[in-house]
């Protein structure tokens, strides 16, 4: 699939249903962001830190925590998703995420979507978009997650 950024305005969003979004550029995580990540969060596991201890898993070295890929859904799905003409935009939640297969460290990864449905709430709209981040080189998707996304005139 070629690039594809949606836009629409706050009122379009229902119009949305079914499209797809995406995918973004590809963005590198180093070793040291996952380090710095790892001292933010508190999670030191050795799979994502110590390479000599990675290299045993069944990974070969060590990889990105999941919620770090995660984490990068906010500037790589601006690159493919805008809504317009709203006051403030907020993630309300997830209703399902899974880590289907890990992210190298040294691994670039991108988005991609689609918009599930669209539902007013009060004050705006509320979107679901199933969203999946991919690691240059692999089949099998890193992050599958079912995105709420709020938005308010």
């Amino acid at each position: 699939m070629a690039n594809q950024r949606l836009r629409a305005s706050l009122t379009e969003l229902p119009t949305l249903v079914g499209s797809e979004f995406g995918p973004s550029s590809w963005r590198e995580i180093s070793q040291d962001e996952v380090n710095r990540f790892a001292d933010l969060t508190g999670d030191h596991n050795p799979v994502h830190l110590d390479p000599v201890f990675a290299a045993s898993t069944p990974f070969g070295g060590t990889i990105v925590h999941g919620y770090f890929t995660l984490c990068l859904v906010a500037p790589l799905m601006a690159e493919v998703f805008e809504v317009t003409e709203v006051g403030l935009g907020v993630n309300y939640g997830l209703n399902r995420l899974r880590f289907p297969a890990p992210v190298p460290v040294g691994g670039r990864v991108r988005v991609r979507g689609i918009v599930r449905a669209a539902t007013e709430v009060p004050g705006g709209t509320q979107i679901e978009a199933e969203v999946t981040f991919e690691v240059e080189g692999a089949t099998k998707p890193v992050c599958v997650a079912d995105m709420v996304l709020r938005y308010y005139a």
